[in-house]
């Protein structure tokens, strides 16, 4: 999984903001909304990385295919992401996590506890928090679409308001 290409990025715009994708040979290897200086967005990548990305300079297969699923999905036409990831960010238990999210039902919610036990470690619901708080596939993996026990939001990268908004687009979409 040794990408012969530097990682590769695109800004896409959205109803929720700017959304950042980035791109290897082996796929996207993160895509989140961001609030604040693109450098900075850039940087906190690279250091994960350990690379640089750059800005595309021509084709980008992945990052089309996101560009396009994502404008589906936010006019209410997609329920479903088909994307090839690159998990190299994701490690461990986090990425079983991540794996039961995208199970989760378009329109639907799911508890930490029940994200823990469709990932095979039903003690875990903690860890499911904290690999929502981390993914880098925001988004295109629904982590917006898991709440606490009680039903209520909780966070979403300190920004309940886009998972607000996320849920209420799925819901008003005629699940």
């Amino acid at each position: 999984m040794t990408s012969e290409h530097p990682p590769s990025y695109r800004v896409h715009p959205s109803p929720i903001g700017d959304i950042l994708i980035v791109t290897t040979d082996d796929g996207i290897v993160t895509l989140h909304p961001f609030d604040g200086p693109l450098r900075s967005e850039i940087e906190r990548v690279a250091l994960a990385l350990r690379a640089v990305p750059m800005p595309e300079d021509g084709p980008n297969a992945a990052a089309d295919a996101a560009v396009s699923q994502l404008d589906e999905y936010f006019e209410g036409e997609r329920r479903e992401f088909d994307l090839t990831f690159d998990w190299r960010l994701v490690r461990g238990f986090t990425r079983a996590a991540l794996e039961a999210v995208r199970d989760i039902p378009y329109g639907e919610t799911a508890g930490y506890g029940e994200v823990a036990i469709s990932a095979g470690s039903p003690g875990a619901a903690r860890a499911v928090g904290t690999a929502c708080a981390s993914t880098p596939f925001s988004i295109v993996v629904p982590v917006h679409r898991v709440v606490r026990a009680d039903g209520s939001l909780g966070e979403y990268g300190g920004r309940p308001d886009l998972k607000r908004y996320l849920i209420d687009l799925e819901q008003a979409s005629g699940v």
